[in-house]
């Protein structure tokens, strides 16, 4: 057993913001963070746009960034939660430069902001296109900085330690006190006793296969706390990025063709060179990505083809390349010369705008359990997420929570906590079936949960992940803990999650579009 005063689950931006915070508040108390892959890998190591914060106060304002929030979110976001994440932007980017996070420059030397969809003024803080990159970098050297930090890398955390775990509590006396983890290169399964434990897991991409999230992205954060009966919502508001690789491969593995792109004067166009974006919204492709999205949903459907194209070739070439190197190059190495080439581009699966419900503290509906980052429903978001808002909210909620408990004692505790039991398992020789079963799940809620969805085809899903539930969960209680397994049974209780309060929404908002509801 380890303890640990501050149990921290993901290495993005929120949970290593969080973790450098209360570490160096108080240094003789320990922070350990799992993180099931390498230490860097998460969804903010991928954030190509940046930032969004109000720097430039002749043109922009906080009211203006709140304004386009609220209409991205379409009527959903907290108006009280859009004030106070906007109007704290400057000083959590102050922090970030102080921890040696580097940002583009204008020829002046001032920070060169971009504008993105949705966004009427130019705000976006970025590091070329891979400004969650150099975040990330940043806050790994900082926290490796720190000695009462323990760093678990290749640590899969299976389960949240709550009251159904500890006979002597009552069921009614909600409180987390942990986890189990799974050093996945040894195979052993310990518990981490907890003081306070902070899910900072990030998203859901690898529910839908096609995604530009990493492959890490398989909600066990959402799930783990769905387990223990978290308060979870507004999982229908599933963010499709409008523009990501189209890959005549097939591969799964979507490459993002930043938002920043568009912002920067890029023209979206069908096969036969037709740009259709006018035909839908005044603001053309600078509209939110909901409304992107959905057009070339419409257009894909319309004419049959898998794909639409951005067209690039009649921007400044040099400018593109130092502004985007990383998607310049990444267009070459597909034999795509964006001189004299259109990026075929296709919506991806991209953000979760829903998630962990948390208090403007972080905290969620079970004591001593936070949450922020993806995984969270903050009230931010609404119905759709403005460009580059995320980031910005990590950070925020991260904190936020930090200045709950630099105010807030620790609650000590003594309870017997039981060992992981597996007795009775074994080692799982048919590795076909979760392989098999994943394909079936990502195909299921491509097909039938996707951009537009419809009564018929969400009921049809629901029919489909039972019968897969029932068989991982036949084969999850037999077998001996694996990642994979784990990754598979988490996935499943995310798609039911989304589908179901799909069901519920009877209402057309931002991201989410039911043809039943029109």
């Amino acid at each position: 057993m380890i303890k640990a005063d501050y149990l921290v689950i993901g290495s993005g931006i929120a949970g290593l913001t969080f973790s450098v915070k209360i570490a160096e508040k108080f240094p003789e108390r320990n922070v350990v963070i799992v993180t099931k892959a390498s230490e860097e890998e998460s969804n903010t190591k991928y954030a190509q746009g940046g930032v969004a914060i109000v720097l430039n106060h002749e043109k922009d304002s906080f009211k203006k960034h709140v304004d386009d929030t609220l209409i991205a979110g379409d009527g959903l976001c907290s108006k009280e939660v859009v004030e106070m994440v906007v109007n704290e932007g400057p000083d959590r980017l102050k922090e970030l430069l102080e921890w040696g996070a580097n940002f583009d420059e204008d020829a002046s030397g001032n920070l060169d902001l971009g504008k993105e969809g949705g966004h009427s003024e130019f705000r976006i803080v970025h590091h070329k296109d891979i400004t969650g990159f150099e975040i990330e970098m940043a806050l790994l050297k900082r926290v490796h900085q720190l000695p009462n930090i323990t760093l678990l890398p290749h640590h899969f955390a299976i389960d949240l330690i709550t009251n159904h775990h500890i006979k002597k509590l009552k069921p009614l006396e909600k409180g987390c006190y942990g986890a189990y983890v799974l050093n996945q290169k040894s195979g052993e399964i310990f518990t981490i006793k907890a003081k306070s434990t902070l899910l900072a897991s990030g998203g859901i991409g690898r529910v839908y296969g096609h995604t530009t999230n990493p492959v890490i992205a398989t909600g066990d954060g959402i799930a783990m706390a769905y387990r223990a009966k978290t308060k979870i919502s507004d999982m229908e508001f599933v963010q499709f990025h409008p523009t990501a690789l189209y890959d005549v491969r097939g591969d799964q593995s979507s490459f993002l063709i930043s938002e920043a792109v568009r912002g920067f004067g890029a023209y979206l166009r069908d096969k036969n060179g037709h740009r259709f974006m006018p035909d839908y919204d005044d603001r053309a492709e600078l509209a939110s990505r909901d409304i992107v999205s959905q057009s070339i949903d419409s257009e894909l459907k319309k004419s049959g083809e898998t794909h639409v194209f951005l067209d690039c070739s009649h921007l400044d070439i040099d400018a593109f390349k130092a502004h985007f190197p990383n998607i310049y190059q990444k267009c070459l190495d597909n034999h795509i010369d964006i001189k004299t080439d259109w990026i075929p581009v296709v919506p991806a699966s991209h953000y979760l705008c829903g998630g962990i419900d948390v208090d403007m503290d972080g905290k969620t509906s079970i004591k001593n359990l936070f949450s922020c980052g993806e995984c969270t429903k903050t009230g931010l978001h609404g119905a759709n997420r403005l460009a580059s808002n995320s980031l910005l909210e990590a950070m925020v909620y991260a904190h936020n929570i930090f200045k709950f408990h630099s105010k807030n004692t620790l609650e000590t505790f003594d309870l017997d906590i039981p060992d992981w039991d597996d007795k009775g398992t074994t080692i799982a020789k048919e590795h076909v079936i979760i392989q098999h079963n994943l394909k079936q799940l990502q195909a299921i809620m491509r097909d039938y949960v996707g951009i537009v969805r419809s009564d018929d085809r969400l009921k049809s899903a629901i029919k489909r992940l039972d019968l897969i539930y029932d068989e991982v969960e036949a084969f999850y209680k037999k077998s001996k803990i694996t990642t994979s397994l784990c990754e598979l049974r988490n996935m499943l209780n995310v798609a039911h999650l989304i589908v179901n309060q799909s069901i519920e929404r009877k209402e057309n908002k931002g991201g989410y579009f039911n043809i039943d509801n029109v």
